[in-house]
């Protein structure tokens, strides 16, 4: 086993990304990037360290058990972070067959490469080796207008991709149980900052309104999230890999609790002061409320105290910093939106229920 070795699944995405990139920079460790490069995995993400020794890039699809299998092989890991995950609700409403394949049986067949690896390794290998599942607040369901989600609050999933999502942590912790993998799990808010798909209400708000579009809000715009900037999470999330307890739980919150409607007007807000001479000011009245999507959570909010108080964990960005911090990114890096944006998605409205 090469101790400073980590796969990490879904590395070309918004988070896997993130996470890579602050590996490559601040740590000794030699990252594995397996990705299928999906519609929403973009290697321009990983520009800055792409050429670093200390990074490699397996084009791969997780559910190719053979492909797996070599990876572990080869590489000898100290570690897999799994992010790999079909992850927009709306495009799991409209084809969910692609959620369940990725999400529950490539779940599984990591998991069972990983076991296999696993077991060849030394006694104190074997102890030290790690499958660290990241997953999503959405697999708890809703909230009313009180109350947090805790790493103990049950299971109730109401769109397809929180479903599938519900059962590959499911999974993860039953080979746990079953098998003895040690594993590690983390549940994550809402998450935001640069290089996020251009599918999600914040990059697809900042991208319509420079081009003076419409800013469809679903229904009233009153449904809740709690907000983490994703640097933040990709911290948390080393130190849930570095000190977190064998088979624990821990939710990752960014303590920001907004309506959409808000996040919104914050956003236009913040591009009137940046863009005083753009065309589309006020930028608040290009919104539009749109037919809500089937089955909208009303509300998350993640209670991350177990983090905090057990591993020290609480985010650096504050929402206002955070969210100025992504406007500006998302100006500064227009080529970026532009070249994403290769015909696979127009930023047309998903999540009508159209199945495929």
């Amino acid at each position: 086993m090469n101790k400073n070795t980590l796969l990490v699944t879904g590395g070309a995405g918004f988070i896997g990304s993130a996470l890579i990139r602050q590996l490559i920079t601040e740590t000794d460790f030699t990252v594995i990037n397996i990705d299928k490069l999906t519609y929403a995995g973009n290697l321009e993400s990983l520009t800055a360290i792409d050429a670093s020794p200390n990074y490699h890039f397996e084009h791969a699809d997780i559910c190719d058990a053979e492909a797996m299998a070599r990876i572990f092989s080869q590489y000898q890991p100290s570690a897999i972070m799994h992010l790999a995950a079909e992850s927009h609700v709306d495009r799991s409403i409209d084809g969910p067959a692609d959620f369940v394949q990725t999400n529950v049986v490539g779940t599984y067949v990591l998991l069972e490469s990983a076991r296999k690896y696993w077991k060849t390794l030394s006694a104190d290998d074997a102890d030290n080796f790690r499958f660290h599942h990241i997953s999503t607040d959405e697999v708890y369901g809703t909230l009313g207008e009180t109350g947090l989600f805790t790493e103990t609050t049950p299971y109730q999933p109401n769109s397809p991709y929180s479903a599938t999502k519900a059962g590959s942590d499911h999974l993860v912790r039953a080979w746990h149980h079953t098998y003895g993998l040690p594993v590690l799990m983390t549940n994550c808010s809402n998450n935001y900052g640069p290089y996020q798909f251009p599918e999600k209400l914040i990059p697809v708000v900042i991208n319509n309104a420079l081009a003076g579009k419409p800013l469809p809000i679903y229904g009233k715009g009153e449904n809740i999230r709690d907000w983490l900037y994703v640097d933040d999470h990709a911290r948390a999330l080393r130190l849930v890999l570095a000190e977190g307890k064998l088979c624990e739980s821990y939710n990752i919150g960014g303590f920001n609790e907004h309506t959409n409607l808000d996040v919104v007007q914050l956003i236009c807000e913040i591009l009137d002061e940046l863009l005083p001479e753009s065309p589309h000011r006020p930028h608040k009245n290009l919104i539009e409320f749109v037919t809500d999507r089937p089955g909208h959570d009303a509300r998350y909010a993640i209670d991350a105290s177990k983090i905090e108080s057990e591993l020290g964990w609480k985010p650096q960005e504050t929402f206002a910093t955070g969210l100025r911090k992504t406007v500006q990114w998302y100006l500064d890096n227009r080529q970026w939106c532009e070249n994403v944006m290769d015909g696979s998605y127009q930023q047309q409205r998903l999540g009508l229920g159209e199945s495929k």
